[in-house]
């Protein structure tokens, strides 16, 4: 039995599928399934129930897999604290990050940390906000980017930086040309809004509701990026973080009319495990983070599109 073994179990519990945690480390399934049956004959106990799916672990197998948990993340510390001894920066940090959030933020300063310590590991990974949160729960992330921040009794949550919210709308609509409206001027007008059972949905009705208006939402959506699609064809205006449309503005498909009167903000927040400290490579990305708080995105200031050959990505929220 090694560091390995254990790490590959968790991720077949983890990603309830041995087919993804082969994926993830490298090997078949076949040896992935091997290294789970050595074990259950080493502990002479069943560890995961295989005729279920998606896969479950055992009672045994969750007691394995909560203690094989600890042991890793200890090991991770511990080689993290060995080898940025004297302050050469040259752990590991794994950082799971929305969509919209991965997009237009963090590549950069994933290469701007490292720049400073070339001797560091950053895996960067974008993620549904549910699988940012059971990211960093299960220990797959050090720390997670998500949108409106809470603790809870898994997760410490801190603020980082609050993205203002404006009125998009296509070239053409009559909005476009403007450069401030009011909330209250959108009554009844045609919106793309959130779907109903997201945060900022939520949020926007509320500011809304305050400045008497109520638009009329010809359509709902769970992501940014099918919102500014159908905006861009003109079949409603939306109200959206601003700096999830750097490459439209620069491509001339949308446009921005700002809000006045009413601040309204998407909040984004840095998220790590309750009751474990950060290892010092983590502790210092995140103090990066902080530091760049208050930065203009540089997708607004000198937006460009990205090639055809570019993968699409879904900006969820």
């Amino acid at each position: 039995m090694n560091l390995k073994s254990l790490k590959i179990f968790c991720d077949i519990v983890s990603r309830r599928s041995f087919s993804k945690a082969a994926a993830e480390n490298g090997i078949s399934q076949s040896a992935a399934s091997q290294v789970v049956g050595q074990l259950e004959s080493h502990l002479g106990v069943r560890l995961i129930e295989r005729s279920k799916r998606p896969l479950s672990p055992t009672r045994e197998g969750q007691v394995f897999y909560d203690g094989s948990r600890k042991l890793i993340a200890a090991y991770d510390s511990l080689e993290d604290q060995v080898r940025t001894l004297h302050d050469d920066v040259a752990g590991r940090v794994r950082v799971a990050a929305i969509y919209s959030v991965g997009l237009h933020h963090m590549s950069r300063y994933v290469q701007e940390f490292m720049s400073r310590h070339p001797k560091a590991n950053v895996r960067l990974e974008y993620l549904h906000p549910d699988r940012v949160l059971e990211s960093v729960e299960q220990g797959q992330a050090d720390i997670g980017i998500v949108s409106y921040p809470r603790s809870t009794r898994t997760v410490e949550a801190q603020p980082w930086r609050d993205e203002p919210i404006v009125l998009v709308c296509a070239p053409g609509n009559a909005f476009a040309g403007r450069v401030q409206a009011s909330l209250g001027e959108l009554h009844n007008q045609r919106m793309v809004g959130f779907d109903a059972d997201l945060v900022i949905r939520h949020e926007i009705d509320r500011a809304l509701a305050a400045a008497g208006a109520e638009p009329s939402v010809v359509m709902e959506f769970d992501n940014i990026e099918t919102i500014k699609r159908a905006v861009e064809i003109d079949a409603g205006i939306a109200l959206l973080p601003e700096p999830t449309i750097g490459r439209e503005l620069a491509a001339g498909t949308l446009a921005m009319v700002r809000l006045v009167g009413d601040e309204l903000v998407r909040p984004l927040g840095i998220i790590h495990a309750r009751g474990k400290s950060l290892a010092p490579t983590a502790q210092r990305f995140v103090e990066l983070l902080q530091g760049h708080a208050h930065d203009v995105d540089p997708g607004l200031t000198a937006p460009t599109t990205p090639p055809e050959s570019s993968p699409a990505l879904i900006d969820r929220f």
